[in-house]
């Protein structure tokens, strides 16, 4: 049995950040997985940045309510789900992914979780394990199942590793050159292609 494991933001819906950054015009939400290896470091960073201009998880949502998956996505995620499982393994959070989930007819997704104070500050985060699309990789694997996973970014690198095939999609010549290991697939189609490729070998 093959399973397939993706990204999410940056594979199959924008960047939540950068879509907060347009909104709010501060430039320094871009920041995002692509630019710091380090997460905690990255949500330490954006922590402080909600704190320092006042915004709630609220504001966030609105933000997110208005997104849509990146075009293709839905297409490309019902057609890998007819041939394999499918699992979004994604360093996002369970209060941001909900609208964006719907709209992807709910695939299942591992993910985190946030921690808000009674006013609806961001206070905090929540991992759901260190390492998780690593680990849970290697879970799978340790099911019999044959992991095939593609990413964006470079808190993907772990996953692609410990995957049996690992792809890019839609990621930075500046990371993919960094990774020359793995496959770089520039569309849907490419990917659909590679994840069918990697499927069929021994």
């Amino acid at each position: 049995m093959q399973v397939l494991c993706l990204d999410l933001e940056g594979v199959l819906v924008p960047e939540v950040w950068i879509e907060f950054a347009k909104r709010t015009g501060i430039a320094e939400f871009t920041r995002t997985t692509r630019d710091e290896p380090d997460y905690d470091k990255l949500m330490r960073f954006r922590l402080d940045l909600l704190k320092q201009h006042q915004l709630r998880l609220p504001d966030i949502q609105q933000v997110i309510g208005g997104m849509a998956p990146l075009p293709g996505a839905r297409e490309f995620l019902d057609a890998m789900r007819e041939r394999y499982q499918v699992i979004i393994l994604s360093d996002t959070f369970y209060e941001f992914a909900d609208p964006l989930m719907r709209q992807l007819g709910r695939p299942t997704l591992f993910c985190h979780r946030l921690v808000i104070d009674a006013e609806g500050h961001v206070r905090d985060y929540k991992l759901r394990q260190p390492d998780q699309k690593r680990v849970a990789v290697n879970a799978l694997k340790s099911l019999n199942y044959r992991v095939i996973a593609a990413g964006d970014s470079y808190n993907d690198t772990g996953m692609l590793l410990a995957a049996d095939a690992g792809f890019f999609i839609h990621a930075p010549p500046a990371i993919t050159a960094q990774f020359p290991q793995f496959g770089v697939t520039n569309s849907y189609d490419e990917l659909a292609a590679a994840v069918a490729k990697a499927a069929s070998g021994p």
